[in-house]
């Protein structure tokens, strides 16, 4: 069934499917673009002040905004993103972290200049397998009005 931004009032929730961060995903994440000692060397990682391979932040907030648009909630209404704010890291995330992502929409307003379209932000606050929060952020999202 198509959703567009009428079906994402503010208050709407959506809690994704567990995935696993594991250490060769996150090494290859960052090698391609956070190579920070502590994402990629096991070695390194060992004596820097988290003791051993973490995810990097962004891998974390891409990864869970693929489990969110995997959901299919609002992949055909999507008109883009112009952006996102509130980011934070709260925690490491370590290789073998069971992650999911609880999704709850903050605002949402039509569009003031197109009739076809509106906004919502949604909050995403990640949690690992132990139930602590390891990051959110606040994205703004595009999405098609109901024809």
């Amino acid at each position: 069934m198509t959703k567009y931004w009428e079906d994402f009032p503010v208050g709407f929730h959506y809690e994704t499917e567990p995935w696993e961060m594991s250490e060769a995903e996150i090494m290859d994440f960052a090698r391609r673009w956070d190579p920070q000692p502590f994402h990629v060397d096991p070695e390194a990682a060992k004596d820097s002040i988290y003791g051993g391979i973490i995810a990097s932040g962004w891998h974390t907030l891409i990864s869970a905004f693929h489990q969110w648009y995997q959901s299919g909630l609002w992949a055909e209404a999507s008109m883009g993103s112009p952006g996102m704010r509130d980011v934070k890291w709260m925690r490491p995330v370590r290789p073998g972290d069971r992650l999911h992502c609880v999704a709850i929409v903050v605002e949402a307003a039509p569009s003031r200049s197109r009739a076809d379209r509106g906004h919502i932000v949604v909050r995403s606050e990640i949690f690992n397998q132990d139930g602590e929060q390891v990051a959110e952020y606040s994205g703004i999202n595009i999405l098609r009005r109901r024809p």
